[in-house]
């Protein structure tokens, strides 16, 4: 490992200026992903700027009915908010799904927003990776890519962003508050994270030395009717093989209103919104379910290893929204399994 600077700082104006006044500087979090990557030779800080002091550690109900999330929250504290589980059910699945207790005790929300894409050659520091060295080449495009990206790669890059959080935030409209070197502004989830395209190596719209400072679900009363489902290779902490999060508004037997978010598909957590609008004003059944998945997984083009991801995540989509439709009138009664 690379000998590097530590700093500490308890302002994030000050914490900006630090990472942006050294181009090979990075913050520290809960350093769950960070640490690891340190280890391995494939990220090498030369300054590292410690933001768990911030003042950002608070979880703030919005006026509008909303939820207000600093980025230095915990994710098992965010877990088992009241406020989470009664309003926003998908996010404490989610969350519960993406680790060990032990991680989860650890990360935060903004690093778990800024994990690295996966892929084993990223990690692999004697293989080319266009993410760690543009212009080296992907390794992972003719080798192993089981669990690489079916939706919007690239050919210089398949790897697929590993938050589950971040699957949940993207269906729920969520809205990522940053601070960069010249100001503040907010980015909704669904444009944080890029697609690969001809630049795999910048994973988000961040400007350089932005920081991650809160994120903001807006209101949304059928989100108590909500669930995430996650396939894995292991039933106990694994990277999905493929997630669904889902919220529906049911009128009646018709959807009247539904959000989706689709995790280990691609560069990002995907927004399915072609599936999305297939489904608003159509009877809520399993053929039903099963078309507006298909529409939207038209566009998918599996590698050598990975087409099974196609029929997993139209079967999780369906069998999370029936499971959703068949929830008692009250969604919040029926949801103490989650957290047993």
């Amino acid at each position: 490992m690379r000998s590097f600077r530590y700093e500490r700082s308890i302002d994030p104006g000050r914490a900006v200026a630090l990472v942006a006044g050294e181009p090979d500087a990075a913050y520290l979090g809960g350093g769950t992903n960070l640490v690891d990557l340190m280890k391995l030779g494939v990220a090498r800080p030369g300054l590292l700027v410690d933001v768990t002091r911030l003042p950002l550690g608070s979880v703030e109900s919005l006026p509008d009915g909303g939820l207000r999330i600093g980025a230095t929250v915990r994710n098992s504290d965010l877990a088992a908010h009241p406020t989470v589980r009664r309003e926003f059910p998908m996010l404490a699945r989610a969350l519960l799904a993406g680790a060990s207790g032990q991680l989860r005790n650890m990360a935060t929300v903004g690093g778990n927003l800024l994990q690295r894409t996966r892929c084993y050659y990223f990690q692999d520091v004697s293989r080319p990776c266009n993410k760690r060295e543009p212009g080296a080449g992907c390794s992972a495009l003719e080798g192993q890519n089981r669990e690489l990206a079916i939706l919007g790669w690239s050919p210089q890059c398949v790897a697929t962003h590993p938050s589950d959080m971040a699957v949940a935030l993207v269906a729920l409209d969520a809205v990522v508050e940053v601070l960069e070197p010249g100001g503040a502004r907010d980015i909704p989830l669904a444009e944080f994270h890029r697609l690969p395209g001809e630049r795999p190596d910048q994973e988000t719209t961040l400007a350089p030395g932005g920081l991650v400072t809160a994120v903001r679900i807006p209101a949304l009363p059928f989100a108590r009717r909500s669930a995430y489902r996650k396939a894995r290779d292991r039933a106990s902490f694994a990277f999905a093989a493929g997630s669904v999060a889902a919220a529906i508004d049911l009128d009646g037997r018709l959807v009247r209103d539904v959000r989706l978010g689709w995790g280990a598909v691609a560069h990002r957590p995907w927004r399915p919104r072609l599936a999305e609008a297939a489904l608003r004003g159509q009877p809520a059944t399993e053929e039903t379910f099963r078309l507006a998945a298909e529409e939207e997984l038209a566009a998918a083009r599996p590698l050598a290893h990975n087409a099974f991801k196609v029929p997993l995540i139209r079967n999780l989509t369906v069998r999370t929204l029936m499971e959703l439709v068949e929830q008692p009138a009250d969604p919040a009664s029926g949801s103490a399994e989650v957290y047993r």
